[in-house]
């Protein structure tokens, strides 16, 4: 049984840092894309960033360049989202997902399996 789990949000202060991860089980994902997701309250999930199979091309939404980085852990099954200079907006709950194929791609319907999801909070 393939199974997602997020950890690691909390609730800063903005300009804080946050490092979320997620744990795959289940299977390996060495030949898939990864993907950071979120939603905020009453608003649609959106993407946030993804990371090809093997790590080489990172895709980011254009309000976390330079603020976000995805990086993953293949050996232990592990993907990283480190979140720099948080900003009240970026709260939200965050999902991680395995994507169908090995490409970096935005749209959620190419997504798999999913976690259960992190709430990030940051306060201004």
């Amino acid at each position: 049984q393939v199974q997602l789990v997020e950890s690691g949000g909390g609730l800063v202060q903005a300009g804080d840092s946050l490092r979320l991860s997620c744990a795959a089980s289940g299977r390996t994902f060495n030949g898939n894309a990864m993907g950071w997701f979120r939603q905020a309250p009453g608003k649609e999930r959106e993407f946030v960033a993804a990371l090809a199979w093997n790590g080489g091309f990172k895709n980011y939404a254009d309000s976390m360049k330079g603020r976000f980085t995805i990086s993953r852990d293949n050996a232990n099954n592990l993907v990283y989202l480190q979140m720099d200079n948080l900003r009240p907006e970026d709260t939200a709950v965050y999902y991680c997902a395995v994507h169908r194929r090995p490409w970096a791609t935005p749209n959620s319907a190419d997504y798999s399996y999913w976690g259960q999801g992190t709430q990030v909070t940051v306060s201004s």
